[in-house]
């Protein structure tokens, strides 16, 4: 699990991804994923207080569509990067990460060894609820999951160069908003300051041949992360695309819904 993605990855081109949170729910997963396009979706727990049994529904979805899952963690331990995985997700995303060192816990809690000191389970969905042999499922975990980290904070913009230089990090994910917010600069995503931010987090990206990936506020900004180098777009978020539907609706039926 996670091995499409990686696979999307290592190829050179724009990879689209959308989430769910709010309305996380399988159906949506498929209504998404039939509609064309979009390479995989990320399920956000951070935001969204998704529940094991949610992730491992949604996960399910998307394999049974095609697509791969990584899994946007709420406050990152042990516990919580383990059930994510456990529960079928491709992969990991820790939100608001500040440090190196961050990354390296959440490095040692997704990997197996050599590489990290992951609870062995095995009996969850990626060992084929226990089917997988030992040996394989370890090796296959490791191989195969994506781990990625978001950089949506200034401390981690200082720190990008090492953090971008961490092995077995598969991409950084920019969060615009809440990295403006830290800049004390909310909402002011095309302020100079954060340009530079962005186009430091892809330098570093580039120099370590890492991709990254951003939530974009429309096609013109989409266009401007992509020429420097983005190779992840994260195109819209369930709760956005039922409210523009419901506008589209309302448009086609105007003469029901006057202006209040």
């Amino acid at each position: 699990m996670g091995a499409q993605l990686k696979a999307l990855l290592a190829q050179d081109r724009v990879i689209k991804v959308f989430a769910l949170g709010q309305l996380c729910h399988p159906k949506l997963v498929e209504m998404a994923a039939w509609s064309g396009g979009f390479d995989a979706v990320w399920l956000d727990q951070e935001h969204a207080g998704l529940t094991v049994q949610q992730i491992e529904e949604a996960a399910r979805a998307a394999r049974g569509c095609g697509l791969d899952s990584f899994v946007r963690l709420t406050a990152t331990d042990y516990a919580t990067v383990m059930r994510a995985l456990e529960a079928g997700a491709g992969g990991v995303m820790a939100a608001m990460v500040r440090s190196v060192r961050q990354v390296e816990d959440l490095m040692a809690w997704t990997k197996f060894h050599p590489r990290g000191m992951r609870g062995v389970n095995g009996s969850g969905v990626d060992g084929r609820y226990g089917a997988t042999p030992a040996a394989d499922y370890y090796r296959q975990a490791n191989a195969e999951t994506v781990v990625a980290v978001q950089i949506e904070h200034i401390d981690a913009v200082e720190e990008v160069e090492k953090i971008a230089a961490i092995a077995d990090l598969d991409f950084l994910f920019i969060g615009p908003a809440d990295l403006s917010q830290s800049m004390g600069i909310p909402g002011q995503w095309d302020h100079q300051r954060m340009w530079q931010a962005v186009e430091r987090v892809a330098r570093a990206c580039r120099a370590h041949r890492l991709p990254w990936a951003i939530l974009p506020r429309d096609a013109e900004y989409a266009r401007r992360c992509v020429d420097l180098g983005c190779r992840i777009l994260s195109l819209g978020i369930d709760s956005w695309f039922f409210n523009l539907g419901v506008k589209a609706f309302k448009d086609r039926f105007a003469e029901y819904f006057p202006p209040s």
